[in-house]
């Protein structure tokens, strides 16, 4: 069964300049020949170790995190394959790219149903490029509740 989302086309799930930047992006395009589920999650696996929207450094283009992450919103997620983001025992880069998924994509009616069974999860992670800590539970408390993603590069609207 496909999830619910908000409807919204995927041009104008995230804000313009970061959209733009995403599709232009030399490592989007490579991103083409990954044809399933599981070869985006071993992407991520892979490539992963921030979800900050922007790479870090003098590079001003979109994080690899944001790359996979508008991957999946072509993809469609079913509801099994998001209970297989959010549970995924070998990254929490897996589980966090799934919930911004869903802030990003799912119908808010279903949020806190989603939300609701991570809210106090211990699992540790640092979701930014500045290596400090936070549980999973923390994140998710703060992706559902604020109107902004912000991370060290500035405030990325929820739209």
């Amino acid at each position: 069964m496909e999830l619910q989302t908000s409807g919204r086309p995927i041009e104008v799930l995230m804000e313009k300049v970061l959209s733009m930047n995403i599709v232009s992006s030399d490592y989007f395009k490579e991103l083409y020949k990954i044809k399933t589920y599981h070869e985006v999650i071993d992407e991520i696996y892979n490539q992963v170790d921030h979800v900050e929207p922007w790479m870090t450094g003098n590079c001003r283009g979109p994080s690899t995190a944001f790359c996979l992450l508008y991957k999946l919103f072509t993809m469609k997620l079913t509801v099994n394959q998001m209970h297989g983001l959010l549970k995924h025992p070998d990254s929490p880069y897996i589980r966090a790219i799934g919930f911004l998924y869903l802030r990003y994509a799912a119908d808010p009616k279903t949020l806190w149903t989603w939300y609701e069974p991570y809210i106090q999860d211990d699992e540790e992670f640092s979701p930014g490029s500045n290596g400090k800590m936070t549980t999973m539970g923390v994140y998710v408390r703060d992706v559902i509740l604020g109107q902004v993603y912000l991370l060290n590069h500035g405030p990325i609207s929820f739209i």
